[in-house]
């Protein structure tokens, strides 16, 4: 009696799935201007961000560690105060000159010298090798 209940239960629950699905066509159209011309990735100036080139972590006057990734562009950085902490960007208008960013920060040097001058909040300009 049990099984002949069950096999009754679940033909009801197969008919009504069933009977939800309907063989309409459903069309997705995008709202929004049309361009006219697809956009062509050649004649857009696309610029990807900077790459990092190198990372190097700094051994202050002071004795304090700073974290520097400088970026492929020569022009920018991000600096941290402590190893994984949240970076900080600095830039420089042209490749190679001194880098400033929010709150005090900036560092001047290249990644490929063995020291930087580097200025954090709390603490000055200093002397720092890698």
């Amino acid at each position: 009696m049990m099984t002949r209940n069950l096999i009754t239960t679940l033909g009801l629950v197969a008919a009504a799935a069933l009977a939800g699905c309907n063989n309409e066509n459903h069309n997705i159209v995008a709202s929004g201007p049309d361009e006219g011309a697809p956009v062509n990735a050649a004649t857009t100036n696309i610029q990807l961000p900077p790459s990092i080139a190198a990372s190097k972590t700094y051994r202050c006057a002071d004795n304090k560690l700073v974290y520097v990734d400088w970026m492929s562009d020569n022009k920018s950085a991000n600096v941290r105060t402590q190893q994984g902490g949240v970076p900080t960007q600095v830039t420089a208008a042209e490749p190679g000159k001194p880098m400033t960013g929010p709150a005090g920060y900036s560092v001047s040097g290249s990644s490929s010298a063995s020291s930087a001058t580097i200025a954090v909040p709390g603490h000055g300009a200093q002397s720092c090798k890698a």
